[in-house]
């Protein structure tokens, strides 16, 4: 059995092709004759495209090269108020869809799709129409021609809609745009549902230290450490429509970042700190993304809009750290100058440095049988003449015993050596701080020769618990500004005839 249809009838319409089935002279086979047969009725192009037509998102109408309306989709009628039974047949737009005035100056525009086109591409054009309810409307449209299978114009399609609405959408679409490509301020990552990056622009890219191809696809906790939940707890707020309130500062730890052994702000990556690579510090917002094209807006992910600002917070951190230390210095000062015995108030000193700064204190002197410093340093010979409390909780050292430390103990190497000495132990390491007799929760030590009158007077060790960063530069800065004045107590202490050693 042959049979002959129409042939295929393309729609173009809003950058979308719409093509109705096709069919074409030749062989029918048994299952498509079947099909065809009085009990199966076949659907016909002409429903087909009704059909297509109404589900479209886009308002539709069609005229023929006269000008006679020929379709008018329910996206229409709900725009317009008019039916599709009192649209269709209609000759012109005139008078009902269209004023009068511009009746003739929008139809020639409709029309003018079916000469040979000037230029590439379909170029918008907007105009107003008329609702039903005589009320105006600027909408914006695209015709596009419809030809027979010999090429002939047979009308044309306009898709239109309201030129405010179509502005929105362009002005959303340029400022994802903006965001996702040239935006060199705000970092933007995006995530769908399952909290997997869909998305990155080139200065987040940058920030993380990884390359956009590098995230697609993947969860955050690739990529973090320290403060991947605070992170997920953000998104995941957004995500159920309560994203927090404002800016969030959220400081976090990126992985696969320790190779460098500085990070790019000049400062030193912190050695026997937390697994990863430096911290950063993101203030950070997060925007819910949904689609407006479902009845209820389904979630379509979260937009994470952040700046990089660690290296704001870190001066003003130390701006902080500095004043309040510079603070305390002067309140152990004028403490200590209501002291008739100087050893308390070298012991006051150790009471006000720790606030803040280390949680144990330990103030060895040298053993008066030593004949200097730095035989003191080679016998390992440091008497412990005072220890401000602090966490740990072990029982306090005797005043005044020797303190008979191994050879390259770090308070040795710092009497020895004349300078500071940073010293941490590490998390494999349990019997670390046992063997350098400190309390058993130390984990970071710093030890500072004390200095009078050129002497070398003994060594004041700061120690730090496992919770605590480790010792560095600024800290041994301040803890050098601490063991002068504690070497300038001891040392009057000596003078007023007290010794060296332990009262």
């Amino acid at each position: 059995m042959v049979r002959r249809t129409r042939p295929a009838l393309t729609l173009l319409c809003w950058g979308y092709q719409v093509t109705t089935h096709s069919e074409v002279s030749g062989p029918v086979s048994g299952a498509e004759s079947r099909a065809t047969s009085p009990g199966r009725p076949a659907t016909s192009d002409d429903r087909l495209l009704a059909a297509l037509l109404d589900g479209m998102e886009a308002a539709l109408f069609a005229v023929d090269p006269s000008g006679r309306v020929t379709h008018w989709n329910r996206k229409a009628e709900r725009m317009l108020g008019w039916t599709r039974e009192q649209a269709v047949g209609r000759t012109g737009l005139g008078g009902w869809a269209v004023r009068e005035a511009d009746a003739a100056d929008v139809m020639d525009r409709l029309l003018a799709a079916l000469r040979p086109p000037t230029g590439g591409g379909r170029p918008f054009q907007e105009f107003p129409l008329l609702r039903k309810d005589g009320g105006r409307v600027l909408v914006r449209a695209n015709a596009t021609a419809m030809r027979d299978p010999d090429g002939r114009p047979t009308g044309v399609y306009c898709a239109f809609g309201e030129a405010h609405a179509q502005l929105d959408l362009e002005r959303n679409l340029a400022l994802s745009e903006a965001l996702l490509g040239d935006c060199d301020t705000w970092a933007t990552v995006l995530v769908d549902a399952d909290l997997r990056t869909v998305a990155v622009n080139d200065a987040a890219a940058e920030a993380l230290g990884v390359t956009p191809v590098d995230m697609l696809g993947e969860p955050l906790g690739e990529f973090f450490g320290a403060g991947l939940d605070e992170l997920e707890s953000g998104l995941e707020q957004a995500l159920a429509g309560q994203p927090p309130a404002g800016p969030v500062e959220l400081w976090l730890t990126l992985l696969d970042d320790d190779s460098r052994d500085d990070d790019r702000f000049g400062d030193p990556a912190p050695a026997g700190g937390p697994p990863g690579g430096p911290r950063r510090c993101l203030t950070s917002g997060f925007l819910r993304l949904g689609s407006p094209a479902a009845p209820e807006p389904a979630p379509l992910g979260v937009a994470w809009v952040f700046q990089d600002v660690t290296r704001a917070r870190r001066h003003a951190q130390g701006a902080a750290r500095q004043r309040f230390r510079d603070g305390q210095l002067s309140r152990a000062a004028r403490a200590a100058a209501d002291c008739e015995d100087p050893l308390d108030a070298a012991m006051l000193q150790l009471h006000y440095a720790l606030a803040g700064f280390a949680d144990h204190a330990l103030l060895d002197t040298a053993s008066s049988r030593a004949a200097g410093a730095a035989n003191a340093a080679h016998v390992g010979h440091l008497v412990r003449i005072a220890e401000s409390p602090g966490t740990f909780g072990a029982a306090p050292a005797a005043r005044g015993v020797v303190v008979r430390y191994r050879q390259g103990h770090p308070a040795l190497q710092a009497l020895e050596r004349g300078m500071p000495v940073r010293a941490t132990g590490g998390v494999s390491r349990s019997t670390w701080a046992v063997e350098h007799r400190w309390p058993k929760d130390a984990e970071h030590a710093l030890c500072v020769v004390l200095r009078s009158r050129g002497r070398s007077l003994g060594v004041l060790t700061f120690l730090r618990g496992a919770s605590r960063r480790p010792f560095d530069r600024s800290d041994a800065a301040y803890g050098e500004d601490v063991a002068l004045r504690v070497a300038a107590a001891i040392d009057l202490h000596g003078l007023a005839g007290g010794g060296g050693g332990a009262r």
